[in-house]
């Protein structure tokens, strides 16, 4: 029945190949050799009878035919591992049905402060959904086939894959009010006299200038190079912060944070959500990519701020 098919080694060894763009790279992921990674791809060629990749430089780039078999590959794969592990926890066709395990890798951020705090109302409304959580902090997005869904700053070009921008977000200033209190009469003008916390991606200057402000960066305080960490000092009463308005907005509606003014500026970063296309567990991405619309639908609007004032 299965006459056609090479040794499962070889299939690995090709989606590896065309996922890493490089042999060495596959070898390494399969803990083969390199010239083992070589000899299965000539043995695949050899018995499909045309080119499964060209090299360019150091990459060895996949044709069409080698991307779209990969895919097949990939995918088929994954039916396995499901089959395996159903068979593994004893599931047969009239047991309940499987529980579908979806790996999700996010943004540091946006796990700690969105979705995390809303993972038990997924459960309640997916309760066939088990979602693995893992966190990426670099802004350059890790391998798109390492996980089924990605969640990432930057966007995920390969061919085959879905990418959709999450929301249109905008930076907004906020801090403790307590912090606020400690300034009589205060209004924006007087925002400097806080002590003001400083990201590593992110200046002042912007805020400032749509506040009518002089731009003035500070030279001094804490500097951070996570906004997750930025948002945990502001919430700690350590001075004011810039953040994207999703992540504080169940800050800002709890009366933890306050904004100072009505400013809005532009994030330099989005969240863009990607997925590969006729991914085995569509039916449960999909849903995942549903709940986060309708619980962004569903967010708090920003609480109308109390700090007021003009730059005078």
């Amino acid at each position: 029945m299965f006459q056609h098919l090479p040794p499962l080694q070889s299939l690995r060894a090709l989606e590896a190949a065309v996922r890493h763009r490089s042999f060495t790279r596959a070898a390494e992921e399969l803990n083969l050799t390199h010239s083992a990674v070589s000899h299965h791809m000539r043995s695949l060629e050899q018995q499909l009878g045309t080119a499964l990749f060209r090299r360019a430089g150091a990459r060895m780039i996949p044709t069409s035919v080698g991307a779209r078999l990969a895919e097949r590959v990939r995918i088929g794969i994954s039916e396995l591992d499901e089959a395996m592990t159903e068979a593994k926890a004893g599931i047969t066709p009239d047991a309940a049905p499987a529980i579908v395990r979806l790996e999700i890798s996010v943004m540091t951020d946006l796990a700690a402060q969105w979705l995390i705090p809303r993972l038990s109302r997924f459960s309640e409304r997916h309760p066939g959904i088990d979602l693995v959580v893992r966190i990426h902090a670099d802004i350059s997005a890790p391998d798109p086939y390492s996980v089924d869904v990605g969640i990432w700053h930057q966007r995920v070009e390969a061919t085959g894959f879905v990418t959709r921008k999450l929301l249109d977000d905008f930076v907004i200033a906020v801090c403790r009010p307590d912090l606020i209190a400690r300034v009589p009469g205060f209004t924006v003008a007087d925002t400097h006299k806080l002590p003001m916390l400083r990201f590593a991606y992110r200046s002042w200057r912007d805020w400032q200038i749509a506040a009518g402000l002089p731009p003035h960066e500070p030279t001094r305080g804490p500097i951070f190079d996570d906004s997750g960490l930025l948002l945990r000092a502001a919430l700690s009463g350590h001075g004011v912060a810039t953040a994207r308005s999703l992540l504080v907005r169940d800050s800002l509606a709890a009366g933890e944070l306050v904004q100072i003014g009505d400013v809005r500026v532009p994030p330099s970063l989005e969240y863009h959500v990607s997925w590969r296309e006729n991914h085995p567990r569509e039916r449960a991405i999909h849903a995942f990519w549903d709940w986060m619309q309708e619980e962004i639908a569903a967010t708090a609007p920003l609480m109308p701020s109390p700090i007021k004032g003009g730059t005078s």
